[in-house]
């Protein structure tokens, strides 16, 4: 549950998409993730961090020993060795929440993780000075929307991007 967990939250996949993953989808050795038939019913190839390529093949190999005949081809697996499902990753969720004491107030879903992954991509951009205007686009392709607006969705409200923005448009003579 670890390395699934750290997919949704480095990644910004949907939850749906990650237990979606056929081994096959998996390129261990460029780093890159074939998302099949997202929301959109549309496919895209989705890049990981060298870090988290690491982390997938670890957990590849661990899947391998306790299950060398495979069932199916999901690349994540239940603990009977079937593809792992939306529920079984929601009680797995639910279950880490809980370990890591995170039940306190609203409750921490797989999908906020994605949230997350949105507000700190940009996040790093305004701290790099980048051209976020820019950037946004490949953010919406990254995430497998069709439009910004979808993307703006997950940008909105947060009160450490407000706080960046104003910080940047200060030291930018209010040009943010």
């Amino acid at each position: 549950m670890a390395t699934l967990i750290g997919l949704l939250a480095s990644s910004g996949l949907r939850s749906g998409e990650v237990v979606g993953l056929d081994r096959s989808d998996v390129d261990l050795t460029n780093g890159v993730l074939l998302v099949r038939k997202t929301k959109f019913r549309k496919d895209r190839l989705v890049p990981v961090h060298t870090t988290t390529q690491c982390a997938l093949g670890c957990y590849a190999r661990e899947r391998d020993a306790a299950f060398p005949i495979p069932k199916d081809q999901a690349f994540f697996l239940s603990s009977r060795g079937n593809r792992l499902s939306a529920t079984g990753l929601q009680n797995g969720f639910a279950e880490v929440r809980k370990l890591a004491d995170f039940d306190g107030g609203k409750p921490l879903r797989p999908h906020d993780l994605r949230h997350r992954f949105a507000v700190t991509r940009l996040s790093l951009w305004h701290q790099q000075r980048a051209d976020v205007q820019a950037l946004l686009p490949l953010l919406a392709t990254y995430l497998g929307h069709v439009s910004y607006s979808d993307t703006a969705y997950y940008l909105t409200g947060s009160a450490e991007l407000l706080a960046i923005a104003a910080e940047r448009a200060a030291l930018d003579g209010g040009a943010a």
